[in-house]
């Protein structure tokens, strides 16, 4: 398969869970603590595909990133993310959540998905879906 097939079709799952993830988000003041939780799966999900789309993207104009960081990292730089600190962040969030459980980390990351980073992975869909 060529790489820009791969980008589109990768894309494609990206909507969809980008489309339930804007379903959770909308509906953030009115989640109960297990509705938070979706919210957060839906984050950890939306986020992999997130970075895994942007790779498949940067591969298909001829710019290789192996890891999340490359790819955060070169994305900023061909200016496709906006904010490269909130990508970082979002990782190393990403990556507490899932090997950790502390309602304190809970609380802040509900809050974080809700004021900043659903507003930076809906800013690289909205990029990548000008150039599908």
């Amino acid at each position: 398969m060529d790489k820009e097939t791969r980008w589109r079709q990768r894309f494609d799952n990206f909507t969809k869970a980008f489309l339930q993830f804007k379903d959770a988000y909308i509906k953030y003041d009115n989640l109960s603590e297990l509705e938070k939780e979706g919210l957060i799966q839906r984050f950890e999900y939306n986020f992999e595909l997130a970075w895994k789309t942007l790779k498949d993207f940067l591969e298909a104009k001829g710019i290789i990133a192996k890891f999340p960081r490359e790819v955060i990292k070169e994305a900023y730089k061909n200016e496709i993310i906006d904010n490269g600190e909130i990508w970082m962040e979002m990782l190393d969030n990403r990556n507490l959540s899932v090997h950790t459980y502390d309602e304190d980390i809970f609380m802040s990351l509900t809050d974080k998905i809700a004021k900043e980073y659903y507003k930076a992975i809906e800013q690289v869909y909205l990029y990548l879906k000008k150039n599908v």
